[in-house]
């Protein structure tokens, strides 16, 4: 189909309140997963990490697609997606970059396309998915704090970013919306072959389009426990600088680094351990 037929997603951001990947979404998601060869012609994006920016700068986002396009320019562009999700915002605002495209755009679901990054892979013109590839799809989830009253009004608020989300599924796959519904309610994952029949994606990708770079594993396991790690820490309402220095100090401190002024791997985890149990204790 084309995706000049999908909706528009329309939508405002509140600063106080922001989504997060959930937990099986992290654990599904190997970023060891790759394109075989992305090719130079057709153009290609890759969506390799998360959606929106971390707390290191880093991951995707709607600025660095929109630059990206920019140099590309109304030529055909290949999307290779294979990512957790993260910000549904800054999927959202991905997501029409890539329905605006003058020219064709080909997603290739390469691994996981889970939450804000399933919304990105329905944009494509054509969508193509790993056999042993996952959409997932849900409700929005966020980080909140307050009273009844103000987790009331978020939620509230959050309905209508369900509902664009219920719009963009049923478009691509011509299910009724109230069965997309459900499926978000419940938090759905989709396999390759239900995907292709459920037409969530129109095709399989060939068996050799996707490769595994064994060497980064180990990186790749390291990293999804840096974002749980972080998650945790968010949740305990740390602010972003603390929990970057916190999860940098993690990363590179030692025991030794105790006698110093530069806190340790072990002072660092300590201090996890105490903000869980105080999470625990309220």
């Amino acid at each position: 189909m084309s995706n000049r037929d999908l909706p528009k997603a329309s939508f405002n951001v509140r600063g106080d309140l922001r989504t997060v990947i959930t937990p099986k979404a992290l654990e599904r998601w190997r970023p060891e997963v790759k394109a075989a060869d992305s090719g130079e012609d057709p153009a290609t994006v890759s969506i390799l990490d998360v959606i929106g920016q971390d707390w290191m700068g880093n991951g995707v986002t709607a600025s660095r697609i929109s630059a990206i396009l920019r140099n590309i320019g109304k030529r055909d562009v290949v999307v290779n997606i294979n990512s957790p999700g993260g910000d549904y915002f800054e999927g959202l605002a991905i997501y029409n970059l890539f329905r605006d495209h003058p020219a064709k755009v080909t997603v290739k679901i390469l691994g996981v396309a889970a939450s804000a990054a399933s919304v990105i892979a329905m944009s494509g013109d054509e969508v193509q998915i790993a056999r042993a590839g996952f959409l997932m799809i849900h409700n929005t989830w966020i980080v909140a704090m307050g009273d009844r009253n103000a987790l009331r009004e978020a939620a509230d608020w959050l309905e209508p970013f369900d509902q664009v989300a219920v719009d963009i599924y049923a478009a691509r796959t011509g299910l009724e919306p109230k069965a997309i519904a459900k499926m978000l309610d419940r938090e759905t994952w989709i396999g390759g072959t239900e995907a292709v029949d459920k037409h969530f994606a129109d095709g399989f990708l060939p068996a050799d389009a996707v490769t595994e770079a064994a060497k980064q594993a180990a990186n790749g396991q390291a990293l999804k426990a840096e974002f749980r790690i972080d998650e945790i820490l968010a949740r305990a309402g740390v602010p972003r600088s603390e929990r970057r220095n916190l999860v940098q100090a993690m990363k590179g401190g030692t025991r030794d680094a105790a006698a110093t002024d530069t806190p340790g791997a072990v002072d660092v985890l300590d201090q996890v351990n105490d903000l869980l149990a105080r999470m625990k204790a309220i």
